[in-house]
C-alpha cells in the first residue's frame, strides 16, 4: 500500500501541465531521435541535457523529459530498420531481420504496428517491474557498505555488453579510458593534482556532460562530415507504407513472443552495463529457437520484429532498476541519466527514493504516461513520423552541433569546456572508426570518483588490507557474478558470432 501512494503522489507530480507538457514533448523528439539512424536514446538524451538546463527545469521536470526521449527513442528506432534496413540504434538491429522482409513484402505498416504494440507491453511490463522491484531492492542495497559498492561498480564494467559484446577487449580499453579521465583534477583526498599539467580549469576535473555531449552528439557531426555522400543513401529512400492494420490473428500470433520478449528483455536489463541490446539479441534468438518450425524467420515472421521489440523495451525499463536503486547504470542511456542526476545534486542510489522521492516516482509515474502517449502517436501518425527519414542529415547536423555549443556553454559559461568538448567529439569520432565503444568510457567517467572513495574507504576501514573485498557474503556473490559476465563471453565467443550470422542470413 505504502508504494501506492507514493505511485499516486508520483501521478500527481507527472500530471502538472508542465510536467505533461514536456513528456509529451519528450516523447515526440525521443521518436525521431530513435528513427534517425545514427542517433539513437544516448545521443537524444546527451543533446537535450544542455536544453533542459538553458530551460531552468526543476530537477523532476528534468528527468521526465529526458526519461521520455529515452523511452520515445526505444519505440522509434524501430522505424528505419523496418522501413530501410537501417538501425536507428543497436537494440534496433535484430528487428532488421523480419522487419525489412516485411517490407518487402508490401507489409510495412502492419510491421510498424506490431512493434508498436509489442514496444508499448514490453515497457509498461517493465515499468510495472519498475514499481515492484526497485524498492524491493533499496531494502537490500541500504546493507551495502563500500566493500560491497565497489564491488557493484566493477561488476557493471565486467558485464558491460553482457555475452552480445563484440569485442571485450576493447571494452576493457574503454572502461579504463573513461576511468583515467575521472581521475582527472585535484585529489580530493591528498589535495594533489593528478593529470593536470597545470591547467587551471582541469583541477576541477572534467564535467561528464561536457564529455557525454562530446562523445556521443559532437562526433556524430564529424562522422557526417567525413560521410557527405549521401546519394546512394537518398536514392534508397522510397518509402511505402501501406496498411497500417493487421488482422486479428496475427495480433494474437505475436502475444506469446511478446510475453516470452518482454521477460527475457526485463531480465537483460536489470543486469548492470547489459541493456537494451543483449535483451533484443536474446528475445529474438530464444523465440526462432523455439517458434521456427516453418523456417520462416528472416523471411518476415511477425513473431520477429515483435520479439525483439519487447525485448529491447523491457530492457530499456529494468535498466532503470539499477540506476535507481543502487547508482549503477544499467544501459549507455541510463548512464547519461545517471549523469544528469549527478549534476542536479540528487544523489542516485538507495536514498534517492527517501530523499527525492518527487523525483523517481514522477519519474516513474511519466513513464506510465510516456507509453501510453507513444502507443496513442506512433500506431495513427507512423507515416508522419516515417517522413523524418527523409530530412537531409546536411540540415541536422547543424541543429544537433547548435544545440551542443550552445547549451553546454550555457551550463559552464567557460570557453575552455567548448574546446574540451570539441576534443571529445574528434575522440568520439576516432574511437568510432576503430569500433571502440563509447559507452564504457560514459561510465568510467560517472562511476570513477565513486569507485575511488568506495575503495579508499573500505581500505582506510579495514587498515589496508585487501583481503576486506571477499570479507562479505554479498560482496562474494557480486565477486562471482562479475567472474562469471567477464569470463563467459570469452569462452562462448566463437558460437555468439556463428549464432549472429546464422540469424543474419
Amino acid at each position: 500500500m505504502e508504494t501506492l501512494d507514493f505511485l499516486i503522489d508520483g501521478f500527481k507530480v507527472a500530471l502538472t501541465l508542465e510536467n505533461f507538457t514536456l513528456a509529451l514533448i519528450g516523447c515526440v523528439l525521443g521518436t525521431i531521435f530513435g528513427a534517425l539512424p545514427g542517433l539513437g536514446p544516448a545521443n537524444g538524451v546527451a543533446i537535450l541535457i544542455p536544453l533542459s538546463f538553458s530551460l531552468g527545469l526543476s530537477p523532476a521536470s528534468s528527468m521526465i523529459l529526458l526519461a521520455s526521449v529515452y523511452y520515445g527513442a526505444m519505440y522509434g528506432g524501430r522505424i528505419s530498420s523496418i522501413l530501410l534496413n537501417i538501425p536507428g540504434d543497436e537494440p534496433a538491429m535484430m528487428t532488421c531481420l523480419d522487419g525489412y522482409p516485411m517490407t518487402k513484402k508490401g507489409r510495412a505498416g502492419e510491421a510498424l504496428t506490431l512493434t508498436g504494440l509489442a514496444s508499448f507491453f514490453g515497457a509498461m511490463f517493465a515499468t510495472i517491474g519498475l514499481v515492484l522491484l526497485a524498492p524491493q531492492l533499496v531494502k537490500v542495497a541500504l546493507l551495502f557498505g563500500p566493500v560491497e559498492y565497489f564491488a557493484l561498480f566493477v561488476m557493471a564494467f565486467a558485464t558491460l555488453g553482457g555475452v552480445a559484446s563484440k569485442n571485450q577487449a576493447k571494452t576493457v580499453l574503454a572502461s579504463c579510458l573513461g576511468l583515467g579521465i575521472a581521475t582527472i583534477g585535484v585529489d580530493h583526498q591528498t589535495g594533489v593534482p593528478r593529470m593536470s599539467y597545470e591547467i587551471i580549469e582541469l583541477y576541477d576535473g572534467i564535467d561528464f556532460l561536457v564529455v557525454i555531449v562530446g562523445l556521443f552528439a559532437v562526433s556524430e557531426v564529424f562522422v557526417f562530415i567525413e560521410n557527405t555522400n549521401l546519394k546512394k543513401l537518398n536514392e534508397e529512400k522510397k518509402i511505402v507504407i501501406g496498411n497500417i492494420i493487421p488482422k486479428l490473428k496475427t495480433v494474437k500470433k505475436i502475444v506469446p513472443a511478446m510475453f516470452r520478449g518482454t521477460f527475457l528483455g526485463f531480465l537483460s536489463g536489470i543486469l548492470p552495463g547489459a541493456g537494451a541490446s543483449l535483451g533484443s539479441f536474446v528475445a529474438y534468438t530464444f523465440e526462432k529457437k523455439i517458434s521456427n518450425k516453418d523456417d520462416t524467420f528472416g523471411k518476415g515472421d511477425e513473431r520477429g520484429v515483435a520479439a525483439p521489440e519487447a525485448g529491447n523495451n523491457a530492457a530499456a525499463g529494468g535498466a532503470l532498476v539499477p540506476m535507481l536503486a543502487l547508482g549503477v547504470p544499467g544501459s549507455g542511456t541510463t548512464a547519461v541519466l545517471l549523469a544528469m542526476l549527478m549534476t542536479l545534486d540528487v544523489t542516485p542510489g538507495p536514498l534517492l527514493f527517501k530523499q527525492n522521492p518527487d523525483v523517481v516516482w514522477g519519474l516513474i509515474a511519466a513513464l506510465f504516461i510516456g507509453n501510453i502517449v507513444l502507443l496513442i502517436l506512433n500506431i495513427p501518425l507512423v507515416k508522419y513520423f516515417s517522413k523524418i527519414l527523409l530530412i537531409p542529415s546536411k540540415y541536422l547536423m547543424p541543429v544537433v552541433a547548435m544545440v551542443s555549443f550552445v547549451g553546454i556553454y550555457g551550463i559552464s559559461g567557460s570557453s575552455f569546456d567548448l574546446i574540451i568538448m570539441v576534443m571529445f567529439g574528434l575522440l568520439g569520432w576516432l574511437l568510432r572508426k576503430l569500433d571502440i565503444p563509447l559507452v564504457p568510457i560514459i561510465m568510467g567517467v560517472i562511476l570513477g570518483e565513486h569507485m575511488e572513495s568506495n575503495l579508499r574507504r573500505a581500505m582506510t576501514i579495514h587498515d589496508g588490507d585487501w583481503f576486506m573485498l571477499i570479507s562479505s557474503n554479498v560482496s562474494i556473490v557480486i565477486w562471482s557474478i562479475t567472474f562469471i559476465g567477464f569470463v563467459l563471453p570469452f569462452l562462448f565467443r566463437s558460437k555468439i558470432k556463428l549464432t549472429i550470422k546464422k540469424l543474419q542470413k
